[in-house]
């Protein structure tokens, strides 16, 4: 799997997990589950748009 199709997996899972977080009909032990995956899927998904930014601005500089 190549770095973009990673990254829209990431994004679609996190969608998933803010509709479940939004409906409210999860336990707290399952909300916290959920919670956890989706701050390190947003942190994963931020690592990879500022590498893909640097990558830009590099390239550009050239």
């Amino acid at each position: 799997m190549n770095e973009v199709e990673k990254f829209e997996d990431s994004v679609k899972r996190l969608e998933e997990i803010v509709e479940k977080l939004e409906a409210g009909d999860l336990t707290l032990a399952e909300s916290i589950k959920l919670y956890k995956e989706g701050s390190q899927l947003s942190g994963d998904c931020r690592k990879a748009l500022k590498e893909a930014e640097l990558s830009v601005t590099v390239n550009d500089e050239k």
